[in-house]
């Protein structure tokens, strides 16, 4: 070991340190195995021993943790293991940023919050810009948040609906061997829409609002002709629509209205031949003024731990898939003998 020293953080409050040690101090013994380090406590001081880069790494750790703490956030495994992460790049000022506006409050009470800085500029995009364009793998909040903004939006009477949709082209599935009439055979697609909304307003006042046809949840082809003004309209798993449905819907587009664009491109269920509209969408309107482009990445995942592991595993995968592909169409690569 180089030099071991010793850092000490000091805590303001001690319901500060007891929200940032977690129960059974599952969050000190976290960074403590992330950084090797030793952290103990006395009374609000926290001593933090180990080499000098990694103790110094904790204590940042730490000291933000405190901070997001005293402002009332949670801390949990995601929030300290994002912090670790934030520190290890050297971000660790985008801390401050993460104690941030509520989006939106469900039915139940719970504030809704970007929970990484990805996610915040995200939120922000959205604020901003009239299309936000939000890529991103599983896990990373694009659809829900987007829901929490569109449900802000609606409850500030800054847009008379909201209109959710997406492609339904799920994973490979035909409509016509659903049972039911269109609305039975739709649902299941618009599913995990429905279960956000119901999050955010509750099963009654979802329902009240959807006679009212102030919501509505519908697939992209019953978009085609319909000018939507003073909307906020979420086109959900967008890496599935064709290039035509793609522009079909950005042209929908009418006064007073917010568009916004999630999806996966990793998780495309179109036929070989068909160039997803998502990624061409990206491509096109990269710069294009008003619209904005967000990439969330793994680090943005707010699920189980494993997700981000999962993720990293195929997206490793499929960059030596391709890396194998343009080695193969490389001109001469024949003549050299693998």
């Amino acid at each position: 070991m180089s030099n071991m020293i010793e850092r000490i953080v000091n805590a303001e409050r001690v319901e500060d340190l007891i929200t940032v040690f977690g129960s059974f101090d599952e969050n000190i013994k976290r960074i403590e195995e992330a950084l090797g380090v030793t952290i103990v406590n006395r009374g609000t001081e926290l001593k933090v021993s180990g080499d000098a880069e990694a103790a110094d790494k904790a204590a940042r750790t730490l000291e933000g943790l405190l901070s997001l703490a005293a402002k009332g956030e949670t801390i949990d495994e995601q929030r300290v293991r994002y912090l670790i992460t934030l520190v290890q790049e050297g971000n660790d000022a985008l801390v401050a940023k993460m104690a941030k506006d509520v989006v939106c409050i469900t039915a139940k009470g719970k504030p809704i919050k970007a929970k990484t800085v990805g996610q915040q500029d995200y939120m922000k995009a959205i604020q901003s810009n009239t299309v936000t364009i939000g890529v991103g793998p599983a896990g990373t909040g694009k659809t829900y948040l987007a829901v929490a903004a569109a449900v802000a939006a609606f409850r500030e009477r800054t847009v008379n609906r909201i209109i959710l949709t997406r492609p339904a082209v799920e994973a490979g599935e035909r409509l016509g061997f659903l049972p039911g009439d269109l609305q039975n055979k739709v649902d299941p697609y618009l599913r995990p829409l429905y279960d956000a909304l119901y999050d955010m307003l509750g099963a009654e006042t979802f329902q009240k609002y959807q006679e009212r046809g102030s919501i509505e949840v519908a697939p992209l082809a019953y978009m085609r002709g319909r000018t939507l003004d003073d909307s906020f309209i979420i086109l959900d798993e967008a890496q599935n629509t064709t290039r035509e449905q793609m522009k079909m819907f950005l042209t929908r587009l009418g006064f007073g209205s917010k568009i916004v664009i999630t999806g996966d491109v990793t998780q495309i269920d179109l036929p070989d031949d068909k160039i997803s509209g998502l990624k061409d969408a990206v491509r096109v309107l990269e710069g294009v003024k008003d619209i904005a482009v967000c990439k969330l990445t793994s680090a943005d995942v707010v699920r189980h731990a494993l997700v981000q592991q999962i993720i990293n595993a195929y997206e490793r995968a499929e960059k030596k898939r391709e890396e194998q592909k343009s080695g193969r169409n490389q001109p001469g690569a024949q003549r050299k003998k693998s």
